[in-house]
């Protein structure tokens, strides 16, 4: 079984007042905060992730920072979670990095809503700073995902 998390990046302001490439494009403050909220309720579970995978885009690697840092795991980026996502690739993700029970995996939407929608059979949204846990049988198949958690950021505590 595994009990898979996925995080979509914190708040990263608006696109369109970045003038740089979207790619570059930082947490704001207020992502920082929703960051360290997400860690927080993380560490208090009762179990311990074993990986921590997120896109190389800036404001998910952020994330994955404050992340890694509250649960004491080394970020490790994957490009594959910068692009489009499917179960295939959500399955090679993971073998390139050992094949972990607990995995967190950073990245972006629509990819993540559209993986996690797949994975259990129903449409899921996932806002920036939200996470969803998805319990699954390797190998993995479409609508095989049990959700078990679906936090949208304002429901974290502040």
């Amino acid at each position: 079984m595994v009990e898979l998390i996925l995080v979509r990046h914190a708040d990263a302001g608006d696109a369109l007042a970045w003038s740089g490439p979207d790619a570059d494009r930082p947490l704001s403050r207020k992502g920082q905060r929703q960051a360290e909220r997400l860690a927080a309720l993380i560490a208090r579970q009762r179990t311990t992730p074993d990986a921590l995978i997120s896109s190389p885009k800036a404001r998910a690697e952020q994330t994955a920072a404050i992340l890694g840092e509250a649960l004491r795991l080394e970020v490790r980026l994957h490009d594959g979670l910068a692009g489009p996502l499917s179960i295939e690739i959500l399955a090679a993700i993971l073998a390139d990095n050992g094949d972990p029970h607990r995995p967190i995996l950073v990245g972006h939407d629509p990819d993540f809503s559209d993986l996690a929608s797949e994975l259990v059979g129903s449409a899921i949204t996932l806002k920036k700073g939200s996470l969803a846990r998805i319990d699954i049988e390797a190998p993995f198949g479409a609508g095989e995902g049990v959700l078990r958690w679906l936090v949208p950021p304002e429901v974290v505590a502040r």
